[in-house]
C-alpha cells in the first residue's frame, strides 16, 4: 500500500452495529425519509464487512429493501445527523437544496485553546503538499484545483483551556471544519489527523485505536457533530441530541454542567438558524 493512503481507517476497529440499537437512532421517519443521529464511531458508506458494519447498510437492513439514497453523510468519527431518503425524487429534493444553500447545516465542536470571539474564513483549500496522507487537505493559494472553503466559528463557552463552538459551513469541502480549525490554531479535541501528530492517523489505520493516545489527544475520535440539517425556510429542521462522550468532556474537562450545556446548546441552534436566515437572504438580493 503506498505510503500515506489509509484504507481502513473507516472500518480498522469499528464494531458491527446492533441491529437493535438501530430504532433508537431514529430521529425522524416517513414514506419519502429516514433521519438518523450517526454515532461517531461508524461509515456512512457499505463496507466490505457486511450491511450491520455502515449506516446505509443497517437502513437497508432495517428497511428491507435493496437500495437507499445517501440525501447527506458525515465522517466516520463525526456524529449527528444523516438524511437517507427512500426514494429518487425525495433525494434530489434535499440535494439541490444543499446545493442552492435553502438546505443548511450547523455543527457543535470542541476546539483545544480559548476562543474569544466569533471567527469567519474564506480560503481555499487543496491537499496537502507537506503531509504523507493522501486525503489530508490544508488552506492554500488559490490554484486551478484548491476549492473555496467558507466556514464561521462561534464560541459559546470557553473554560480551562477549552471551547465550545458552533459552526456554520458555507461550503461543503472534504475536511472543511477540521481544516479550517487547525488554521486557525484551534485544533479539535480528539484530531488523529489535523491535530498534535498525523502519524496517529496513519497508525491508528494499520492497527486500531491504541489506549496510550488518549493523554494526548483527550477523547478517542474528533469532537465533532452534526447538530441541525434542513431548509431555511419552508420545510423540516432535524436536531440530533449532542452526543453522549461529547458532553461527558464538556463535564470533564470544561467543568459545564448539565443545564449549562443545555443552554448552551439553545443559543447555538439559535445563533445558526439566524446565520442560515441572513446568508438566504443576501442570496437572495443578489439574484
Amino acid at each position: 500500500m503506498p505510503k500515506g493512503v489509509c484504507v481502513s481507517s473507516e472500518s480498522s476497529d469499528a464494531p458491527l452495529i446492533d441491529p437493535e440499537d438501530f430504532p433508537g437512532w431514529i430521529l425522524f421517519e416517513d414514506d419519502d425519509l429516514l433521519v438518523l443521529n450517526k454515532p461517531g464511531w461508524l461509515v456512512c458508506h457499505p463496507s466490505k464487512n457486511g450491511p450491520w458494519s455502515s449506516l446505509v447498510g443497517a437502513a437497508k437492513e432495517y428497511l428491507r429493501v435493496d437500495s437507499i439514497h445517501l440525501a447527506s453523510r458525515l465522517d466516520r468519527e463525526t456524529s449527528g445527523v444523516v438524511l437517507l431518503a427512500k426514494h429518487r425524487k425525495a433525494a434530489s429534493l434535499w440535494q439541490k437544496g444543499i446545493e442552492r444553500k435553502t438546505v443548511r447545516r450547523s455543527y457543535f465542536v470542541i476546539l483545544r485553546g480559548e476562543l474569544s470571539e466569533r471567527r469567519e474564513l474564506s480560503t481555499f483549500l487543496g491537499k496537502d503538499p507537506d503531509s504523507s496522507v493522501f486525503v489530508k487537505q490544508r488552506v492554500v493559494d488559490r490554484t486551478r484545483t484548491s476549492k473555496r472553503a467558507e466556514s464561521i466559528f462561534e464560541p459559546l463557552g470557553v473554560s480551562r483551556g477549552f471551547s465550545f463552538c458552533v459552526v456554520s459551513t458555507k461550503t461543503g469541502r472534504k475536511h472543511q471544519i477540521r481544516a479550517h480549525a487547525q488554521y486557525m490554531g484551534h485544533e479539535l479535541v480528539g484530531e488523529k489527523l489535523y491535530g498534535p501528530d498525523e502519524s496517529i492517523y496513519l497508525q491508528f489505520c494499520e492497527g486500531g485505536w491504541q489506549p496510550d493516545w488518549l493523554d494526548l489527544l483527550g477523547m478517542s475520535r474528533q469532537a465533532l457533530h452534526g447538530r441541525s440539517l434542513g431548509f431555511v425556510r419552508g420545510g423540516p429542521v432535524f436536531y440530533a441530541d449532542l452526543a453522549a462522550d461529547l458532553r461527558t468532556y464538556l463535564k470533564d474537562a470544561m467543568g459545564l454542567g448539565q443545564e449549562e450545556v443545555r443552554a448552551l446548546v439553545e443559543r447555538g441552534d439559535e445563533w445558526a438558524r439566524k446565520e442560515a436566515e441572513k446568508e438566504l437572504s443576501c442570496l437572495n438580493e443578489e439574484e
